[in-house]
């Protein structure tokens, strides 16, 4: 992908210089000899993240200045592309305030529009990237993120199973990935029953890919991501106020493809999996009811409670095949209870391990991407709320408490052999638009786990 906010280095452009908000006026002195008397006639106010453009005595532009945070912070550029006209640009930083490779990630983050069926009518600013690959990591994780945007922000109509598989496919292909893709009946023979359950109303087949890339001889990484396209809620249908998003529903997908992306971009040392079950959770004459019992790929028995419980079914049989080869890291992510987001909100993901040491690399992967996770517990006792008396387990149970919790819980019953495993409940999505958050589909998660996952295996 070639981002439309960017251009090579040497392209020639006005320059912006960048300054803390606190030492704003030390740095006028230099740049322009009336540049206070303007700041102060027009009522600018030195924030982080202001603009301040100073003409020159003939009434051309003479000076940018961007204001940063002390130190700078990640949205510090993201709010400034919201102020700059159309046109090119590029960051001059005499101080070394913002790594190349985080200015360029916030300046995209600011400039994602999703086009596909919209045109805007004002131009992109665009940024001038410096030479020497300082920028690259920064340019990669953009292209992963607005990957994940464009995929949630794609409605049902234009994104199902099979156009998320083969999207999925497509990119691993470009990478030299090896791609295995499970179809409709298939799913059945191939031990997948959980996963045809829930997929088989749809007009359109469910579907799983199953994408390797790397040396077989690095570290085992898994990603498995819920690639619900659009969900009705099945026989438990939802109410049409609660169907408006469920586009969005593949979001854990999105997010998990855009990471696979980076690290495949990146040529990260790890041997990288990433497994997406797909399905439209629809209504029909074959749909799956409450009370059925489905046998697992595992082998596990579970009663449906709630045919609005599908992501963590699809979910069960992917991180069961992900088990199987005991990798080193099992990640899953999944836009999965509406509890998550009553206890954290849509901005914070949560996050669910048993292992104490991996949570700690997660948390500080957020914190070091200034995109924390909020860690919830696995509370075991909580199990007793998915039990069933007819089978292994009940995919919702009965209790209306700690619903995320004991998803959580259900999908930790397919992890026995993988002891480094997490669950990000997300959401996808920003309910308004803030600097680098444009309202519509997020990749809610990704930076945090970029940069754990690089911290991990390339210290």
């Amino acid at each position: 992908m070639t981002l439309a906010c960017f251009l090579p280095a040497g392209t020639a452009a006005r320059r912006i210089t960048l300054v803390p908000a606190t030492r704003w006026a030390d740095s006028l002195a230099g740049l322009a000899p009336a540049a206070a008397s303007w700041a102060e006639a027009t009522g600018f106010r030195p924030r982080p993240g202001a603009v301040l453009f100073v003409p020159g005595e003939g009434g051309e532009p003479a000076a940018t200045l961007l204001l940063l945070s002390d130190p700078a912070e990640p949205g510090d550029i993201a709010q400034a592309v919201g102020a700059l006209p159309e046109g090119d640009w590029a960051l001059d930083d005499p101080q070394g305030l913002v790594p190349a490779d985080r200015a360029a990630l916030g300046w995209a983050l600011a400039a994602y529009r999703f086009e596909r069926f919209r045109q805007f009518d004002a131009g992109l600013p665009r940024l001038v990237l410096p030479g020497g690959g300082a920028a690259e990591q920064g340019v990669r994780l953009a292209e992963a993120i607005w990957t994940a945007r464009d995929l949630i922000n794609l409605p049902a109509n234009e994104l199902g199973p099979g156009e998320l598989l083969e999207t999925i496919a497509a990119m691993g292909q470009r990478h030299g990935a090896e791609v295995r893709r499970i179809h409709g009946e298939e799913l059945l023979a191939k031990g997948f029953p959980l996963v045809h359950a829930v997929g088989r109303a749809a007009a359109r087949q469910p579907g799983l890919i199953d994408l390797t890339w790397g040396d077989p001889r690095h570290p085992k990484v898994t990603l498995v991501g819920k690639g619900v396209c659009f969900d009705t809620g099945g026989l438990d249908i939802k109410p049409s106020s609660s169907m408006l998003l469920m586009k969005k529903d593949m979001g854990g997908a999105a997010v998990l493809t855009g990471l696979a992306g980076a690290i495949m971009a990146g040529a990260m040392p790890v041997r990288l999996r990433l497994i997406v079950p797909a399905v439209e959770n629809s209504i029909s004459g074959s749909a799956f009811r409450p009370g059925d019992i489905l046998r697992s790929r595992k082998g596990l028995t579970v009663e449906i409670g709630n045919t609005d419980a599908e992501g963590r079914l699809i979910l069960a049989d992917a991180l069961a095949l992900a088990d199987e080869e005991e990798c080193d890291l099992l990640l899953d992510a999944s836009t999965l209870t509406g509890a998550a987001r009553v206890a954290v909100g849509p901005d914070l993901p949560a996050m669910f391990t048993p292992d104490e040491a991996l949570a700690a690399e997660l948390l500080q992967g957020g914190l070091d991407a200034g995109e924390p996770l909020w860690r919830l517990p696995l509370h075991a006792p909580y199990r007793r709320m998915i039990e069933s008396s007819v089978a292994d387990l009940n995919n919702a149970g009965q209790s209306p408490f700690a619903g995320a919790i004991t998803a959580a819980l259900f999908l930790q019953s397919f992890v026995t052999r993988t002891r480094r495993w997490a669950h990000l409940d997300l959401f996808a999505w920003n309910p308004e638009s803030r600097p680098g958050r444009p309202k519509g589909g997020e990749a809610t998660g990704l930076q945090a786990l970029h940069a754990a996952i690089t911290k991990r295996y390339r210290p």
